[in-house]
């Protein structure tokens, strides 16, 4: 009976033996500074961003000072490139004009108010 009993195998290929992750004091702070290097780099980069931006946005609101036109019946935006930019070719004044009004296109209104760019 001795040879046909074998004891059972606790240790088994099939399950690992288990071990526990202790951190000491020193591990713990290595652990902490490299998770939070990340954080204080992405706060310094949206703080310069930010304040770039800020700038960016207070010198812009001095500097908006637009003329505005009041458009005719029967006149066209190309009428009005050519009268308030002579010297410039009436294709970029009218995308320009376009582009800072917000038109859904080149089509004008009379009694349309139309912001001109400080370009002209």
């Amino acid at each position: 009976m001795s040879a046909a009993y074998a004891a059972p195998d606790n240790h088994s290929p099939a399950t690992p033996p288990t071990t526990h992750l202790r951190l000491t004091r020193r591990g713990r702070a290595v652990f902490t500074a490299l998770a939070a290097v990340p954080l204080v780099l992405g706060v310094i980069g949206i703080a310069v961003n930010g304040g770039m931006a800020a700038a960016e946005g207070s010198a812009g609101i001095g500097a908006a000072a637009f003329d505005y036109v009041t458009i005719e019946a029967g006149q066209s935006l190309w009428q009005l490139a050519e009268s308030v930019a002579p010297g410039q070719d009436p294709r970029d004044v009218i995308i320009d004009i376009v582009n800072l009004n917000q038109l859904s296109s080149e089509a004008v209104q009379p009694g349309q108010r139309l912001a001109l760019p400080a370009d002209y």
